[in-house]
């Protein structure tokens, strides 16, 4: 049996003393993953482990929308602040990047880069003059899409009306399977409208503690469901409290099974060939895409 786990962080500083043993642990689980970039240097970083392996390990790269701004200090994310930027007082640490549209093309070519993200809209202790700014460079990214042909890795938070009013405008730059909504916490109806544009979606740990999603994930054709991690956040029952890694994916395609009264088996087929469709990988996928 095998499980796609289309959306973790294994590049990340959370992971800094272990990543080869996380990683083999998951493959010899039968997990393939793909690593987010979060900025430039975090796309770089999973760029450097996906070739590092011949299959099974895949990387995204893209501008992460808080990072447009000043950014709440994630250490898991990018190590102490020593390592950065000066820290604020207020719990903020300022790592601001501009979107450089040609340095990140240049990254997106690259043979083991198979979307580009995460990117989109995150209005979670957002300052609102900042929103136009996370706007701009979402286009940007849309755009990067449109022109590799490679799909989105979408992140929204407590922004999916402006999200889609964004994705409506710009519906003639998407291209036939324009990616994925991750960790998607919307609504049926916003759901729908996503589905419209062709978009698949993921779900993760959450969903093994707590029933806030269940009618979405009902109402989602299994088909357009794929299960992620986002390790080293959330990790599923009954890991919780602990860091997560993408062997637990396991525990989430579990409860996909439960939700819609399936095997667990499959759940993980089906939805593996999902990730193996939209990411367009191997021959399997060139079969799907006739």
């Amino acid at each position: 049996m095998k499980l796609f786990d289309v959306h973790t962080h294994v590049q990340f500083a959370a992971f800094r003393d272990d990543a080869k043993t996380v990683i083999l642990r998951a493959l010899e689980a039968g997990v393939w993953m793909i690593n987010v970039g979060t900025q430039k240097d975090t796309s770089e970083a999973a760029i450097k482990i996906a070739h590092e392996y011949k299959e099974g390990i895949y990387a995204t790269v893209g501008l992460h929308p808080i990072h447009t701004s000043r950014s709440y200090h994630d250490e898991q994310e990018i190590g102490a602040a020593s390592e950065g930027s000066e820290p604020r007082l207020d719990g903020f640490w300022s790592r601001r990047e501009e979107f450089d549209y040609n340095e990140y093309k240049k990254l997106a070519l690259d043979e083991k880069v198979i979307a580009i993200g995460e990117c989109g809209l995150d209005y979670y202790r957002l300052e609102e003059d900042t929103k136009k700014k996370q706007e701009r460079i979402f286009i940007k990214q849309i755009e990067l899409s449109r022109d590799t042909k490679k799909p989105l890795m979408i992140h929204c938070r407590e922004a999916f009306g402006d999200l889609i009013n964004i994705l409506n405008s710009y519906h003639s730059s998407l291209i036939p399977r324009p990616g994925v909504v991750h960790f998607f916490s919307g609504d049926k109806e916003e759901a729908k409208k996503l589905m419209d544009f062709g978009f698949l979606f993921s779900f993760g740990g959450v969903l093994t503690f707590t029933r806030d999603y269940e009618d979405v994930v009902k109402y989602i054709p299994l088909e357009q469901i794929l299960l992620e991690t986002d390790a080293p956040y959330v990790a599923p029952v009954p890991y919780r409290g602990k860091r997560n890694e993408p062997s637990y994916v396991i525990e989430v395609a579990k409860k996909i099974a439960e939700i819609k009264s399936l095997s667990l088996e499959q759940a993980a087929e089906i939805t593996f060939q999902n990730a193996q469709k939209i990411f367009q990988l191997g021959s399997l996928a060139t079969k799907l895409l006739e």
